[in-house]
């Protein structure tokens, strides 16, 4: 607590003769330093206030008690340093024109120093070819008519102001589809020399050429161009914050617990020529690639045991029904896998997935397998059954080629003995020659069904070696995938 020195009236001086209305005046007071130190404050006292002159009062302010002097003091010292940045706030917006570019000569070309920093790959939508990515996005300009000297203002250097009221570069993302999604930061930094910063995180939503022919060891390649929309390079032109070799090997931020990682984000400086004018844009490459693990164990583990069971049942009996049950067993796994796959597989309209393709094959070659092991089996119990009824036939044939009955006998008995011999050898030679032509049908029906199964086996042992072949270059293929995902640089 601070107060008035014992003969502090005694202490009080005007500060000169051309201003008797300020003295000094010493006062007693607890500082952090010492107990009773004498402090010196100067206070302006107009004339016609006081009763008996400049000195009475200064002795009348004395009168006050020591807590009221000390509350204006503390008060004056605090408003003081508010009015400050007060002031140069008003003097730096007063005659301020938000609508012009912020330059003294026209011709000269205002600089836009940009940064990109990757927090996170939030989504990556194959099918309708969008990412989604969170970033840190820094701007950096100078804007001439906001500069002051700091000296004249207690010091100050740099102070925030509403971005709504000064001149911005209209920069934007080019490839952007979505509504920009970003925390509402309505304030920049200005330093005493101009220079303004802008910050501020945004969810960007971009279109991308994405490839997923490769999944689940894809690596994709978008980009992320900034541009203005209306000033051309000779008014606003466009620089890294950053070279480029630190920006693309910049991963700090970057969460790195996802389904994607970051590879690297090499950018570019180029000036696009168009009727409007040339523009100067600098393009962000986001280079990133999935992780496998997941769908390696989930999706081509599985298919390959599924194709390696397949495989094993072309050595059942081509003729065994048991096969075709077997067979279909495993179409409706196929089937039951294929369902499953589609919801883990991106569907795009570009490119389908090898592992997709591969399957697909392996279930022609089943359903083709299938389908060949029906024809045999539907084909061989024709022919058994046909065999059954030919020696009935034959029989038949041969009682109405030659009918015998007791008129005939009687006939032939009256002829004589000599006739009789000689129609049963007729008799005879007509059964064996109806009997030889049903063994001839036999044996060409014989002949047909085994050139037939002949077809059929030929047909399996080609699928065989044709699912053979598809099962090696699928492995090989993942392989060769997988161990180019490797060799990529972290």
């Amino acid at each position: 607590m601070a107060g008035a020195c014992p003969g502090a009236f005694v202490g009080a001086r005007p500060h000169s003769a051309l201003h008797p209305s300020t003295f000094t005046l010493p006062i007693c007071g607890t500082t952090g330093f010492s107990e009773g130190l004498v402090q010196f404050y100067s206070i302006k006292v107009k004339p016609q206030q006081t009763f008996g002159g400049s000195v009475n009062a200064a002795v009348w302010v004395l009168g006050i008690p020591g807590v009221f002097f000390s509350g204006i003091l503390t008060t004056d010292t605090h408003h003081l340093s508010n009015s400050t940045l007060h002031h140069l706030t008003q003097k730096l917006l007063q005659n301020y024109h938000k609508e012009v570019r912020p330059v003294h000569n026209w011709t000269q070309v205002t600089t836009v120093y940009l940064d990109l920093l990757v927090h996170a790959v939030l989504d990556v939508d194959a099918q309708n070819q969008k990412l989604k990515t969170s970033v840190w996005y820094q701007e950096i300009w100078k804007d001439e008519f906001l500069a002051w000297n700091s000296s004249m203002f207690d010091g100050i250097g740099e102070i925030s102001l509403p971005l709504s009221a000064i001149w911005a570069p209209d920069i934007i993302i080019n490839e952007f589809v979505d509504i920009e999604k970003s925390p509402d930061l309505p304030y920049v930094y200005v330093n005493s020399s101009g220079t303004i910063k802008n910050n501020k995180p945004i969810q960007v939503v971009s279109a991308c050429s994405l490839e997923t022919y490769a999944f689940p060891f894809d690596t994709q390649n978008c980009s992320l161009t900034f541009s203005s929309i209306l000033h051309t390079v000779a008014d606003l032109d466009l620089a890294f914050l950053r070279s480029t070799e630190d920006i693309k090997k910049d991963k700090k931020m970057f969460v790195n617990d996802g389904e994607w990682e970051l590879l690297s984000m090499p950018s570019t400086y180029q000036v696009m020529h168009s009727e409007a004018g040339d523009f100067a844009q600098i393009q962000f490459h986001v280079v990133i690639r999935r992780r496998p693990l997941a769908h390696v164990i989930n999706l081509l583990i599985p298919s390959i045991f599924l194709m390696v069971v397949d495989l094993g049942s072309f050595y059942l009996p081509p003729s065994c029904r048991t096969r075709i049950t077997f067979k279909t067993s495993i179409l409706v796994g196929y089937t039951v896998f294929k369902v499953n796959m589609s919801n883990e597989v991106p569907r795009s309209a570009v490119s389908t997935p090898l592992i997709g393709i591969f399957f697909t094959v392996c279930m022609v070659f089943l359903v083709l397998s299938l389908s060949k092991s029906i024809l045999l089996v539907k084909f061989l119990h024709t022919e058994r059954s046909s065999k059954q009824d030919h020696p009935l036939f034959c029989f038949q044939r041969t009682s109405k080629a030659r009918p015998v009955d007791s008129a005939h006998l009687t006939r032939t008995s009256l002829i004589g003995e000599h006739q009789t011999q000689l129609g049963f050898l007729e008799e005879a030679l007509a059964q064996l020659q109806s009997i030889s032509s049903c063994i001839q049908a036999l044996d060409q029906a014989a002949q047909q069904e085994a050139s037939w199964l002949t077809i059929l086996y030929r047909f399996d042992k080609l699928l065989f070696q044709g699912y053979l072949l598809v099962l090696g270059v699928y492995a090989i293929t993942l392989c060769s995938l997988w161990a180019v995902w490797s060799s990529l640089p972290n």
